[in-house]
């Protein structure tokens, strides 16, 4: 028997672009939306790796998934991944920001071009993808737009100035933009991931202080599993979550309730 409001999360007929989608966090929500019904737009710096993610969502759930090499602080690639995913799927309803990078140490270790370089992706990578995508979604009268922020959007955490500067900036543009596009049938919220292992987490997985984080700080006790960030990305991309814009869905293992 189907549970109730079930296919308020069908995302059969939809189409999304899924930033940095070739790997981590990216990957796995394009395959949670798939999973959905969803076609997908897997962007990405290298080709290969995003053609190797698109044939693998494809394979596993029948859907269109198409690969692109774009870099989202490059006015002319952003431009060129809307141009693609209105010629190959002739619209797009969902666009998931989720490329980002962290650079890592004390603030008098770091460079003004570390931070720069850090809040060039994770922020004005962003906007410009979400500049992007408006126009067509205005048209239409319809449109999700999900940011990952993260945990380190919320609150702090020593040695990454960079990265918890990048993410406090993204909480703040999707509450603007949740409320500058809902009288266009667009929402905006964003996703705050906890400690996930992801490809950017993996050099200091096995760090003393890292180990003592994740069993004294989160309430689970554990790194977060990939699939574990698809339930958050369908719900905010489907229409179950029409009546949230400029929201914060928190997945952090119970991190930041302590």
């Amino acid at each position: 028997m189907a549970l109730p409001g079930i296919k308020q999360f069908d995302m059969t007929g939809r189409t999304a672009i899924v930033t940095g989608g070739s790997k981590g966090l990216g990957k796995a929500m394009a395959a949670g939306l798939a999973s959905a019904g969803s076609d997908v737009l897997l962007i990405s710096r290298n080709q290969e790796e995003a053609d190797a993610a698109a044939d693998e969502i494809t394979a596993d759930h029948g859907v269109r998934a198409i690969g692109l090499q774009a870099d989202v602080t490059c006015e002319d690639d952003v431009n060129a991944v809307l141009e693609k995913c209105i010629s190959e799927f002739g619209k797009v309803d969902v666009l998931i920001n989720n490329a980002g990078i962290n650079i890592r140490g004390p603030i008098d270790e770091l460079s003004f071009e570390d931070f720069q370089q850090v809040m060039d992706v994770n922020v004005n990578g962003v906007w410009r993808m979400a500049r992007a995508v408006v126009p067509h979604m205005k048209k239409v009268g319809y449109g999700r737009i999900v940011n990952l922020a993260s945990t380190l959007g919320l609150v702090g955490l020593s040695n990454r100035t960079p990265y918890t500067s990048s993410k406090g900036a993204v909480a703040q543009m999707t509450r603007a933009l949740g409320l500058e596009l809902a009288e266009f049938g667009i929402t905006c919220n964003a996703i705050c991931p906890g400690p996930f292992l992801t490809p950017m987490n993996v050099p200091i997985k096995d760090d003393e202080q890292t180990k003592k984080f994740i069993v004294g700080a989160v309430a689970l006790e554990r790194w977060g599993e990939m699939e574990e960030i698809q339930g958050a990305a369908i719900f905010l991309s489907s229409n179950a979550s029409s009546y949230m814009t400029g929201s914060m869905l928190v997945v952090d293992g119970g991190w930041t309730a302590r």
